[in-house]
C-alpha cells in the first residue's frame, strides 16, 4: 500500500534514511515515504488503539441467544417494546455498514500514516463482525430480514440519520477529490467528525441506552450482552477518531478556523435534533423507565462531551439522565470500562458466561 505517489525511481541510501525517519510521517499528505512503512512508529496513540483492539476480539455466535429466542416468542414483551428492538436493530444494522463503507471507501484512501491505516483495518474488521451481529440477531430470533435491513427506508428518523453521514461520503468520493488544499482537508475533517463524533459519539448512543436497558431488567440478556462488546467497541472507535481530528489540526495550524468550527458546530447541534427525533419515534410512550424527554437531555449531555473533545465551547449544560451509563461513555475512565467484570473478554477462547 503507497502512503502517496509511489516513484519509479530506484531509492537511494540516502533515501531509505529518510523514509525510516519517524518525524517525516504526517497523517494525511505525507510526501516523505513511498510504502506502508510502520516502523519506527510515531503515532504510539494509534498503534495502542490497533493492539487494544485485537486483544478485545470476540464474534457474536459467542453469545449464547435461547433465553432471547424463548422471549421473544412468548407474551412477555409488550408492542411498544418489541417495536423499540426492532428500530434499533433496522438503524444498527444499516449504520454500522456506513461506518465500514467509509472508512474502506474514503478514509482509509486520505490517511497517509502507516500505523493509523493498521487501526483502520482492525475498525474495518470491527464493523463487519458488528454487520454480523445483527445478522446472527435476525436470524436467531426468525424476524423479517426484509422489514429489519430496510428499516432505513419505512422510518424517517432513520432514513434521515443515514441521509445525513452518507452526504459526507459522497463529497469525499467526488472525482478528483484531494485533501492537498484547505479545502479539500475541511471536506475530509468534516467526514471524520460526522462518522466518528456524531455518528459512532452521538447517533448510537441513545440505542445503546434503550437495549442495555433491557438487559438491566433481564430481558433480551443476549442482546444486550452483544451491545456491551460494540459498545466497547465504539468507545475505542471514538477515542481513535478524536485523536486523528486533533492530530490532523495540530499538523495543519490554521486549518480549523473560526468559520469552519461554527461549521462544525452547526453539524453537532443537527446531530442533536435528529437523535431526538429518533429516540421519539422508538418510543413514543415511556418505557422501561425511559421516555423521550430524557433522552433529549442524554444526546445533549453527550453532545457537551464531544464538544470538550474538540477543544470547543460546551452548548448545553445538561446533566446525565442515566447515570449507570456514566461508566460506559465516560472516556477518562476506559480502562476500568475495559477491567469490568460483568462484559470481561479478550479473546474468543476465554469468554466467560
Amino acid at each position: 500500500m503507497s502512503c502517496c505517489n509511489a516513484s519509479t525511481e530506484k531509492p537511494t541510501a540516502h533515501d531509505l534514511t529518510k523514509r525510516i525517519d519517524a518525524d517525516q510521517k504526517r497523517l494525511v499528505n505525507c510526501k516523505q515515504v513511498d510504502v506502508n512503512q510502520l516502523m519506527p512508529l510515531k503515532y504510539h496513540w494509534a498503534w495502542d488503539y490497533y493492539t487494544k483492539g485485537c486483544a478485545n476480539h470476540w464474534m457474536p455466535n459467542e453469545v449464547a441467544m435461547q433465553g432471547d429466542i424463548e422471549l421473544w416468542k412468548s407474551n412477555r414483551l409488550t408492542a411498544e417494546e418489541r417495536q423499540v428492538i426492532l428500530r434499533n436493530l433496522g438503524f444498527f444494522s444499516t449504520a454500522e455498514s456506513l461506518v465500514g463503507n467509509n472508512i474502506v471507501l474514503a478514509i482509509f484512501k486520505h490517511v497517509t500514516n502507516p500505523e493509523a491505516r493498521q487501526y483502520l483495518l482492525r475498525q474495518a474488521f470491527e464493523e463487519a463482525i458488528h454487520t454480523h451481529t445483527f445478522q446472527y440477531i435476525v436470524e436467531s430470533l426468525s424476524l423479517d430480514q426484509r422489514e429489519v435491513f430496510n428499516m432505513y427506508h419505512e422510518v424517517n428518523s432513520i432514513n434521515e440519520k443515514d441521509a445525513f453521514e452518507m452526504k459526507l461520503t459522497s463529497a469525499i468520493m467526488e472525482e478528483g477529490f484531494n485533501t492537498d488544499t484547505p479545502e479539500g482537508l475541511r471536506t475530509f475533517l468534516k467526514n471524520l467528525v460526522g462518522f466518528y463524533v456524531i455518528m459512532e459519539g452521538i447517533f448510537f448512543y441513545s440505542g445503546f441506552v434503550m437495549l442495555l436497558s433491557f438487559k438491566r431488567q433481564n430481558k433480551m440478556v443476549g442482546i444486550g450482552q452483544q451491545f456491551e462488546y460494540i459498545m466497547r467497541d465504539e468507545s475505542i472507535h471514538l477515542n481513535f477518531g478524536i485523536d486523528l481530528i486533533n492530530g490532523i489540526r495540530e499538523e495543519n495550524p490554521g486549518i480549523w478556523n473560526e468559520e469552519f468550527e461554527a461549521e462544525i458546530r452547526a453539524m453537532i447541534l443537527q446531530a442533536v435534533e435528529l437523535e431526538v427525533a429518533y429516540a421519539q419515534d422508538c418510543m413514543p410512550k415511556g418505557i422501561l423507565g425511559l421516555n423521550a424527554g430524557l433522552f433529549r437531555e442524554y444526546v445533549q449531555y453527550i453532545a457537551d462531551r464531544r464538544f470538550d473533545r474538540l477543544n470547543m465551547i460546551s452548548q448545553f449544560g445538561s446533566q446525565n439522565p442515566f447515570p449507570w451509563m456514566s461508566e460506559a461513555m465516560d472516556l477518562s475512565k476506559e480502562q476500568n470500562f475495559f477491567e469490568g467484570r460483568v462484559t470481561e473478554y479478550q479473546t474468543a477462547a476465554s469468554l466467560e458466561w
